[in-house]
């Protein structure tokens, strides 16, 4: 405990002690003629003032459902959170009313959704869509609106804002659209941003750039992020801390360093096996043998039991316990409770 103290410490009072927000046990379900799909499956974090928690894992683990939750863009039917919470500010978003959640969503949180081909709407101008939401939230003038759209396009890079403000989306390329994006999300100064895969449809460079941009706006505002995405190198780049998801649980999770050069989870592991390094040049990738289990019907031990190399007995049978590594470290595997550990 002592040595959790001094990790804590070290870490930084400041982002240990105020979580800008709190999922406890969050569940999510959706119901479908094939039976119930048990998407998120008691899933826990913090994510604390200026920092950038990224969310990893593969297709189908639970990533989007997580930050759709939160945003309470869950759609009922045939979705539904079937327990735990998410607090932000003292206040559990999953027991708000529909008119609550839309006075917090795009001001205290706002989101950015991952193809900015679709996020945008084709009939508007720029600035009508960028000034559209903070119309509804404050009562501000066009002309302080649009002075504002004008920060925030100077804000992500946009160059002649006053101009671009007048042009429709398809004038802009992939990467300007993704900043226009961001803008939105931007316009209210919120204390949370949720980024759900948000250069999955940009090329390297343009990537790049937004990861940068990301950066920057940290910096310059102070938000907090949560980072959706399977990239492993988008995490390296801008993540403080990550959060491995596997079958909609939390696996692992831990500091960028601790993730990266000390991980316990095998999960983790082989995301890391699996992915190309400069370093291990003509090392052959090493994939993960199987698939997913299926949620219809989750498996009542480890999820990632069929698929593990170090796999006991227990591991089917029992769900393992999360263990405190360090103060930013823990993970869920029977191979850290010494209980189970064969060795």
């Amino acid at each position: 405990m002592t040595l959790i103290k001094e990790q804590r410490k070290q870490y930084g009072n400041a982002k240990a002690d105020l979580p800008v927000l709190s999922v406890k046990d969050l569940q999510v379900t959706f119901k479908t003629y094939g039976g119930t799909v048990q998407a998120v499956r008691g899933v826990s974090f913090d994510v604390f003032r200026g920092e950038t928690l990224a969310i990893v894992g593969e297709s189908g683990c639970g990533k989007s459902v997580t930050s759709s939750a939160i945003m309470g863009l869950i759609p009922s039917p045939p979705g539904e959170i079937t327990g735990g919470q998410v607090v932000f500010k003292g206040k559990d978003l999953t027991s708000l009313s529909k008119k609550e959640m839309r006075e917090i969503r795009g001001v205290d949180i706002s989101m950015i959704f991952q193809d900015p081909m679709t996020a945008l709407n084709p009939t508007l101008k720029i600035g009508d869509q960028l000034t559209e939401g903070i119309r509804q939230h404050q009562k501000i003038s066009g002309a302080e609106a649009k002075k504002k759209a004008v920060e925030m396009m100077k804000l992500v890079g946009i160059p002649n804002p006053e101009e671009r403000l007048k042009q429709y989306p398809h004038q802009f390329s992939g990467g300007m659209r993704q900043r226009i994006v961001i803008a939105i999300a931007l316009m209210c100064e919120p204390e949370l941003l949720i980024a759900d895969e948000p250069t999955t449809a940009l090329d390297v460079t343009i990537q790049a750039q937004i990861l940068e941009l990301f950066q920057e706006i940290q910096e310059k505002t102070g938000v907090s992020i949560i980072l959706i995405t399977h990239d492993l190198g988008v995490v390296a780049k801008i993540a403080h801390r990550i959060a491995v998801m596997y079958a909609g649980k939390i696996a692992e999770t831990g500091t960028k360093r601790e993730i990266f050069y000390q991980p316990q989870h095998p999960y983790t592991k082989g995301l890391l096996n699996s992915v190309p390094r400069l370093d291990l040049k003509g090392k052959a990738l090493e994939p993960i043998e199987g698939t997913p289990p299926d949620l219809f019907s989750p498996p009542v031990g480890c999820p990632f039991a069929a698929r593990c190399p170090h796999a006991m007995v227990v591991c089917d049978k029992l769900m393992p316990e999360t263990e405190q590594l360090t103060f930013t470290h823990k993970a869920s595997c029977w191979l850290l409770d010494e209980r189970a550990n064969p060795a």
